[in-house]
């Protein structure tokens, strides 16, 4: 293999280097898939019972405020507890919700209710669960493969949302909802037996216990942080602006080609996966800010030319496009935050981060779904897509410090990756011997 194609491969360091990162790897693949077929499923059985774009789009007000309080308490639960039990409580949970799907969908006629009250169960746990994956990972990692281990766990992400979405679209139509549901439960089975087998994660032993004072402290440090603050603002205004998925179904059928939904909610995927199997040139960026600008400024433009189309298959081309400039700004905010933030606050900010890329979504489910209601569905894909790139742009401006950050000289950086290197972090004082790869 020529040294210039070995360079472009993915970086597989974590992969060897940590046995706790490869079972999250697969972990989280198995999860992510059933979790997929669930996301194609819910929106479509909820547009079935309704035929109403506003009532799809409902989804993101109701997942809303669970993620937002739950997103924030689950950030100091992680600085204060150990992260592998409360990984593993809402995974076992998660895959309760999916039974009420599967047993909701197998009435003679489903009801609409248990579906959001579901979509808000699951927002919830998904708040508290994630900080505790986000912040495990500098544990488990060494500092100089970070980015590689982004780049491994956006290439898992992105398999399973291949193959969820495009799987789950054929189940849905040949076999029904109770179908994928089914598949649901069995990957979150899978999954929680997998998490039985991390090592434990506990919590320094002077932790701070969950309060407001504990969250309000994480806000504090996120504030003080413009590097900080521009990658949680530029990824929301990205996903207010330009997050369509919950009209894909709409946009299907305006295309008469209601066959193509599982490749819509697919396409974002492989685009993002092409960029992680040729990801290995990111491992030597040190200006991980022009990551997260120019990958979200082409998510939006990419938005927008797919609502202009209409060809399905440029409209596909279009989407793939876009995962693969959401995959490039994922890449330089998780580098970012996983460089600079102490393990002290890793909870609490990444608590702050699950709002930041969770929470875009949820309210650009309800933009897209008011604004296809009221303009028509493809008006709705290139305002959002235009109103996506000027918000960056603007951003960019207006906190040039994300703009110009180098891994090599920011302070932050520096600091986190000395006190790796001199075994006084936190987690060098909580966490259990390295297992042996």
């Amino acid at each position: 293999m020529t040294p210039k194609i070995s360079a472009l491969l993915p970086d597989l360091s974590p992969w060897r280097s940590s046995r706790d990162f490869r079972l999250l790897w697969v972990q989280g693949l198995i999860a992510y898939f059933g979790s997929f077929a669930a996301m194609v499923a819910l929106p479509l059985q909820i547009k079935d019972l309704t035929d109403s774009p506003l009532a799809v789009g409902a989804m993101g007000a109701v997942e809303l405020v669970p993620l937002v309080v739950c997103g924030l308490y689950g950030g100091a639960l992680a600085d204060a507890v150990d992260r592998r039990k409360i990984i593993l409580a809402t995974e076992a949970a998660l895959g309760l919700l999916a039974v009420v799907l599967l047993v909701n969908a197998m009435l003679p006629v489903p009801l609409l209710w248990p579906l959001y009250v579901v979509a808000a169960g699951v927002s919830a746990l998904a708040g508290l669960q994630r900080p505790a994956l986000d912040s495990l990972m500098a544990r488990i990692v060494p500092h100089d493969q970070l980015t590689a281990a982004a780049a491994l766990n956006s290439l898992r992400w992105q398999l399973g949302a291949i193959a969820g979405p495009a799987l789950a679209g054929l189940v849905v139509a040949y076999a029904g909802h109770g179908t994928a549901y089914g598949t649901t439960v069995v990957c979150f089975a899978v999954s929680v037996l997998l998490c039985l087998r991390l090592s434990p994660a506990p919590a320094a032993h002077d932790a701070e216990r969950p309060s407001l004072r504990a969250i309000a402290e994480g806000a504090r440090y996120a504030w003080s942080r413009p590097v900080l603050l521009g990658t949680y603002a530029v990824d929301l205004a990205a996903m207010f602006f330009a997050f369509p998925h919950t009209i894909f179904p709409f946009l299907a059928e305006d295309l008469g080609a209601e066959w193509s939904l599982g490749l819509m909610y697919a396409a974002g995927s492989v685009g993002s996966v092409v960029l992680s199997l040729t990801s290995g040139w990111t491992s030597k960026v040190r200006r991980h800010g022009l990551l997260v600008v120019f990958g979200a400024a082409g998510w939006g433009l990419a938005v927008a030319a797919a609502g202009w189309f209409s060809n399905v298959w440029l409209v596909l081309v279009c989407l793939a496009f876009a995962g693969a400039g959401d995959m490039l700004s994922g890449l330089g905010r998780s580098t970012i935050w996983n460089q600079t933030i102490p393990d002290e606050l890793r909870g609490r900010l990444a608590g702050i981060e699950v709002l930041s890329y969770s929470v875009g979504p949820q309210l650009g489910q309800v933009r897209a779904g008011a604004m296809a209601g009221w303009t028509g569905t493809r008006p709705a894909f290139w305002t959002g897509g235009l109103a996506c790139l000027a918000s960056v742009g603007l951003l960019a401006a207006v906190l040039p410090k994300l703009v110009t950050y180098d891994a090599e000289t920011d302070e932050d950086a520096r600091r986190r990756r000395a006190a790796r290197s001199a075994g006084t972090d936190a987690e060098a004082e909580a966490a259990p011997e390295p297992s042996r790869p």
